[in-house]
């Protein structure tokens, strides 16, 4: 417990249980869920607190959120690149058309976009779709 609450506090994250209950929730995913999977996976959850925490969480670096075309916003947590004062981990995301799982790629950078003066970039983002690894068995 003390582990995650130090990964709060590196983010200028107070800890509060439900803020604990949703990073251990997080750090045992291994593909990036939606508010819903959240609620449903974790027991006597708040909806409206759940989704402060994660708002919290993405105001301050620990987790971005990510628009797979589904419609349903998913979260997954940042590289430790991420801070208060932005998000600075962009890579791939893949969204998996059989499963409907959608997974970072952290690995896999996005190039950078020369932009043409006047244009102001405020976010980029990478989305492959096709089989995950799984799907393909």
């Amino acid at each position: 417990m003390k582990e995650l609450e130090n990964i709060l506090l590196q983010k200028q994250i107070n800890p509060t249980a439900m803020r604990l209950v949703v990073l251990d929730y997080l750090l045992k995913q291994t593909n990036a869920v939606s508010l819903t999977d959240m609620e449903l996976s974790l027991e006597k959850t708040d909806r409206v607190t759940l989704y402060r925490s994660i708002k919290t969480f993405e105001e301050h670096g620990l987790v971005h959120r990510i628009d797979d075309g589904t419609g349903i916003t998913k979260f997954a947590l940042c590289q430790p690149s991420c801070t208060i004062d932005g998000h600075h981990d962009l890579h791939v995301h893949f969204y998996c058309t059989n499963c409907g799982e959608t997974h970072c790629l952290p690995r896999t950078h996005i190039p950078e976009v020369k932009l043409p003066g006047g244009y102001e970039r405020q976010e980029t983002s990478l989305l492959v779709k096709g089989l995950c690894p799984e799907c393909q068995k």
